[in-house]
């Protein structure tokens, strides 16, 4: 079988070694890839969001098996235009997509669906957002309702940084399009947390819980990043299971109620407080760094899997999982989140243990291996408990360098 994995992240390189693992997988294709995954796949030069060129090549390979990372081409339709020309492909059609093109779409089905998350109010022009802020205490959050990159969401300690990222949102336009519309919200406290969850036929089977760590300093100080380390499996309370299961209990009947075909990944994300769960967004494609632990964890074939997601024959028990502790710890490039520079020579990956995964995020490879992004390195390890695995992730880490290397320490410190 022929596999198309489309994105060249971290993510992306975890599926596809996961994907690679299966007995029925002969070939896998990424597009475009990473320095990383050319060493077991081959890499295509096409741009994830050109659906007319992906669409081209998958005919012309006879792919059996498109995978997609990220979530502009979900929003921009790929899905619809694969199933139109019969060709199989994971990941959400356009219309579910919505979940993550649209902050606004996703508050007004929490509301109607009974669903807990924070109070808000969305607004089409800044006019009326001013004259709204009224209506909520300090902190909130002020949030573009659209796509944009992990920074549309902005949280406000006082009115005048309120009415600034209004400003910002409506009248500097720093997020185009995708800020026409704005959605304010109150500021929830307490634990965030994610599931993800395979949908099969408007059904949820929650994967194995990760614990990102978005912050990019240690003992979560500094601004928040698109995550620098997580660890799985995490316990719950058998109080906040209840409350979760109630929750994925009200996404399907709602999904059944707007007659949706929702078949991919959703992604959910939680602020939890005193074991009592909100909602506080969806993302509708594998979360990251959450894929890099859960894909050595995964026991079971992950290309069965996603068949079955797509053909709506998934059951509970066809989701295996190993009993050790995964933990990553991703290597930044120096002022990450902010400004960084690419191009940095990375040296030491020959240093690594044969038991270590290192899955590139940000990397490309000419004469040598480079940085190519602000996360660049996802170094992985398995352990019969967190404290196993946190040790082998950091020594092997500590093998590796280029000039800025930066992470944090701190990851799996409870």
């Amino acid at each position: 079988m022929k596999v198309l994995v489309i994105g060249n992240g971290g993510r992306e390189h975890a599926l596809a070694w996961k994907l690679k693992k299966s007995k029925s997988v002969d070939e896998i294709y990424m597009a475009r890839g990473n320095g990383g995954t050319e060493n077991f796949a081959k890499n295509i030069d096409i741009d994830p969001k050109d659906i007319n060129e992906l669409l081209e090549f998958a005919e012309n390979k006879k792919i059996d098996l498109t995978v997609v990372g990220p979530e502009d081409p979900l929003c921009m339709g790929i899905v619809d235009a694969f199933n139109e020309k019969g060709l199989k492909i994971f990941g959400p059609n356009k219309e579910c997509a919505r979940f993550e093109k649209s902050k606004e779409f996703t508050k007004k089905f929490l509301e109607k669906y009974s669903i807990p998350t924070a109070k808000y109010k969305s607004f089409k022009n800044y006019e009326d957002a001013i004259n709204g802020l009224i209506e909520f205490n300090y902190p909130l959050v002020v949030k573009a309702d659209g796509l944009c990159l992990g920074k549309g969401v902005m949280i406000c300690h006082e009115e005048s940084e309120a009415e600034d990222a209004l400003k910002k949102i409506f009248k500097d336009k720093i997020f185009g399009d995708e800020g026409s519309t704005v959605v304010i919200e109150e500021f929830l406290t307490g634990e965030e947390a994610s599931v993800l969850c395979l949908v099969s036929n408007n059904k949820l089977f929650p994967l194995e819980r990760a614990k990102d760590h978005k912050q990019i300093y240690d003992n979560n100080k500094g601004p928040n990043t698109g995550g620098v380390g997580t660890y799985s499996p995490v316990s719950v309370s058998p109080e906040l299971e209840k409350n979760l299961e109630k929750i994925y209990r009200k996404i399907e009947d709602g999904l059944e109620s707007e007659k949706l075909n929702y078949s991919g990944i959703l992604f959910i994300g939680f602020m939890i407080e005193d074991d009592r769960p909100k909602v506080l967004e969806f993302n509708v494609r594998f979360g990251d760094p959450e894929t890099e632990v859960l894909m050595p964890r995964l026991d079971s074939d992950l290309f069965e899997i996603l068949n079955k997601t797509i053909d709506g024959k998934l059951k509970k028990e066809d989701i295996k999982w190993k009993e050790e502790t995964c933990l990553t710890v991703i290597l930044c490039s120096g002022g990450y989140p902010g400004s960084y520079e690419k191009d940095k020579e990375i040296c030491g990956l020959d240093k690594v243990d044969e038991d270590i995964m290192v899955f590139h995020n940000g990397t490309k490879k000419t004469d040598s291996l480079y940085t190519n992004g602000g996360r660049v390195l996802s170094v992985t390890a398995l352990g019969k408990d967190l404290k196993e695995a946190r040790e082998k992730a950091y020594a092997n880490a500590h093998r590796i360098n280029f000039d800025g290397i930066y992470f944090r320490k701190d990851i799996g410190i409870k």
